[in-house]
């Protein structure tokens, strides 16, 4: 009597599952077949307290700015510090400021004890680090 030939299962799982998923991603990816991969919907969350004419305003919404606590260049590039940027190029993109009135303010900084710089050795050679202290932390948020 001959034994059975299960051999059909193995190809059922390691192949025909995985091409199965991945096969519908490269068509999507290529444009070919949209109908195989439908794009999630978002629910949008609608709070049952909000009318429909309060949905769409008009104006965008603002953030209030504190007239008490004057936005100078140090509070500037003290708060890019806090919000994680490290380095000279990402504050410089984050506050605006050119390279000169960036040089002073960061050597001002340093002076006044509110940041630190560390210099480090990367795979592509030394870069330095920019991060505020406890007090210009303190200073920031004052």
């Amino acid at each position: 009597m001959a034994e059975p030939n299960f051999s059909w299962i193995y190809i059922i799982i390691f192949l025909a599952i995985p091409l199965a998923r991945i096969i519908p991603r490269l068509l999507a990816k290529r444009g070919i077949g949209k109908s195989f991969i439908q794009p999630q919907q978002q629910k949008s969350f609608e709070p049952s307290f909000v009318k429909p004419a309060q949905e769409h305003q008009s104006e965008p919404f603002q953030p209030q700015i504190d007239p008490s606590k004057p936005k100078t260049k140090n509070n500037l590039v003290l708060g890019a510090l806090n919000r994680g940027s490290k380095t000279f190029e990402s504050i410089q993109k984050n506050t605006g400021l050119d390279d000169k009135e960036l040089d002073a303010v960061l050597e001002d900084l340093e002076k006044n004890g509110l940041m630190k710089v560390v210099h480090k050795q990367g795979i592509l050679g030394p870069k330095t680090e920019i991060y505020p202290t406890d007090k210009g932390f303190k200073e920031y948020y004052s």
